[in-house]
């Protein structure tokens, strides 16, 4: 193999390396602490339907009273899609409880999942399809 060819070779390669790198640190849930999960009663304020990840915000109201919105980032629509879930399925004043990871730094946000999601009174939020 010529030297021009295997600095071609090594090039790609490390390009591909590179790329692999970025797409699992994007992909990474080592900011949300999944061992000691946190379950929210809240209401809808925006439920974004969006690529790569959906998200909910969330309404929760303290023991005191005052209300705090909770960022909770989930899977890709096409996955919800093939769970039955469409960018209706929960809306703006929709009451519903989650069991999240939140996020380790204490913010109010976390990572949710269809699974764990559901109306107050155990009603799922779409049938399974």
């Amino acid at each position: 193999m010529s030297m021009k060819r295997e600095f071609t070779a090594a090039l790609v390669g490390a390009a591909a390396l590179i790329a692999t790198s970025a797409a699992v640190a994007h992909h990474s849930t080592a900011m949300f602490d999944q061992e000691n999960p946190v379950e929210l009663v809240g209401v809808v304020k925006e439920f974004k339907f969006t690529n790569p990840h959906t998200f909910v915000l969330l309404e929760v109201k303290g023991t005191d009273g005052s209300a705090t919105i909770w960022t909770l980032e989930g899977g890709t629509p096409s996955s919800l899609t093939r769970d039955g879930w469409t960018n209706k399925s929960i809306k703006p004043g929709d009451e519903i409880k989650m069991k999240i990871a939140p996020l380790r730094s204490g913010a109010p946000g976390g990572s949710w999942s269809a699974e764990h999601t559901h109306f107050p009174d155990g009603k799922p939020i779409v049938l399974a399809p």
